[in-house]
């Protein structure tokens, strides 16, 4: 409803352009303006449509976003309102372009025909000599179809306006027919040719375009499924960088102001070409999503519409502290602290091992306990009173004082502290090592581009 109400209203502004005046003010400029004028159009169509894109996706999703209250509603008026403005802008640029090239067609010595002719061929100077890659040459296969597309309609808006200022003089056609067949001609020639060779210079396989008409078939297909984002191939001409809104108002106009419609059996037959129409476009979608269907079998991407999250990699975010038990078990032969406690005249053996772990080394490094034999019967406070101060007997050794640490447990807790710089410096390695292989590793996968390529210009 949205597309058809700015197709409606910027078909009703268009009325008030007068195509007739715009051609007569470009043909009274010179030749070399007019190139700059061309040149400049088709960068500037370059802009409004990666500009529009955003508008128009703007546009549809505050239109369709799930909205808690009705007063949610009124955002879509201000983005329908910039959206129309820019169809409208957008025409009449497409407009002045055309025109542009009527004066071409229409010129005594061609000069300015084939001068737009050459400006193609520079087009091969300013692409072979670079680096391309595949996704680069993805954008600009899309983009070059894009552009023929275009050419194609605005070619046939200069028909229209030229037979209709010769009265559907079929003898006028055929002049047009030559002309329209050399710029298509070079077109053509020019495309090969810069295809030919970037895939050369930059060792690219021809293989390459089976991929890109692969990738094109998944967009075409994944915009009829059900849980689908986008309108029928929005997000297909959305990789085009083509907006058909602006073109299709244009072409409309056109064609009304150039074929005259009277009496009964005159809007009857403009009904039947009407229906015409929607049948070709009902056949153009069957055939395009049978031939779609053909290209992913033949690629093996059928996986990928109908491929799902895994379920393991939410099950452990659930769980952490059971994924820690599960990837942290106690080691069997590990010993205990009580047992080490209550053998103290058993040497601590586990000190010049390299895999001690927390337990035993604060255990090793706890006081001896006392001899059980001295210990058998509590005494008294005179029997303490007198033990203190009678000298200690030599068979029994001196205790050491409790600030003093054992030799052996201080090697323990240099080896650990040592094993533990290892480790973190090995970690450390490793974490930099994938950060480069991150980093380095390209997008082969052509489904992994960015879906949103505006205009076939931005590289992911």
């Amino acid at each position: 409803m949205l597309k058809g109400l700015i197709l409606v209203l910027t078909l009703s502004m268009m009325h008030y352009v007068d195509y007739s005046m715009m051609y007569h003010l470009i043909r009274g400029q010179s030749v070399i303006k007019l190139y700059l004028i061309f040149n400049m159009l088709e960068v500037a169509d370059r802009l409004f449509s990666s500009f529009g894109q955003d508008i128009l996706d703007a546009l549809y999703w505050t239109a369709t976003e799930p909205k808690e209250r009705k007063r949610d509603s009124i955002g879509v008026i201000p983005h329908f309102f910039m959206a129309l403005f820019y169809v409208f802008l957008h025409a009449i640029l497409i407009m002045v372009q055309a025109s542009t090239l009527n004066v071409a067609f229409n010129s005594h010595n061609k000069s300015l025909l084939t001068i737009m002719m050459s400006n193609n061929f520079v087009e091969i100077k300013g692409s072979v000599f670079k680096k391309f890659e595949k996704n680069n040459l993805f954008q600009m296969s899309n983009s070059d179809i894009k552009e023929r597309f275009t050419s194609y309609v605005l070619m046939l808006i200069v028909c229209l306006r030229n037979m209709e200022q010769f009265s559907w003089n079929t003898d006028h056609l055929w002049v047009l027919l030559h002309d329209v067949f050399m710029v298509v001609t070079s077109e053509i020639v020019v495309d090969i040719i810069k295809h030919a060779f970037i895939t050369k210079f930059n060792d690219i396989p021809a293989d390459v375009y089976s991929e890109y008409r692969a990738s094109l078939a998944f967009d075409l297909i994944s915009s009829r499924q059900k849980d689908a984002y986008t309108d029928y191939s929005d997000s297909f001409a959305r990789r085009m960088g083509f907006i058909p809104l602006p073109l299709a108002a244009l072409l409309i106009r056109v064609v009304t102001s150039s074929v005259k419609v009277q009496g009964a059996l005159s809007y009857t037959c403009v009904f039947l070409f009407y229906l015409g129409l929607v049948t070709l476009q009902v056949l153009n979608s069957i055939v395009l999503l049978g031939k779609s269907c053909v290209y992913i079998k033949r690629a093996n991407m059928e996986d990928k519409l109908f491929e799902e999250p895994d379920a393991t990699a939410s099950s452990s975010a659930q769980n952490p502290g059971d994924a820690e038990q599960a990837t942290c078990p106690t080691p069997p032969d590990e010993p205990d602290v009580e047992q080490v406690l209550t053998t103290p005249s058993s040497p601590p053996s586990s000190f010049s091992s390299s895999s001690t772990s927390s337990t035993s080394s604060t255990s090793v490094t706890t006081q001896p306990t006392p001899r059980t034999d001295l210990l058998l019967t509590p005494p008294t406070d005179a029997a303490a009173a007198t033990a203190a101060a009678a000298p200690p007997p030599a068979d029994v050794p001196p205790s050491p004082p409790p600030d003093a640490e054992h030799p052996a447990a201080s090697l323990c807790k240099k080896e650990k502290d040592m094993e533990e710089e290892e480790e973190e410096e090995e970690e450390e390695k490793e974490t930099q090592t994938a950060t480069e292989l991150k980093r380095r590793t390209p997008k082969k996968d052509l489904l992994e581009i960015d879906r949103f390529t505006i205009c076939g210009n931005r590289i992911d």
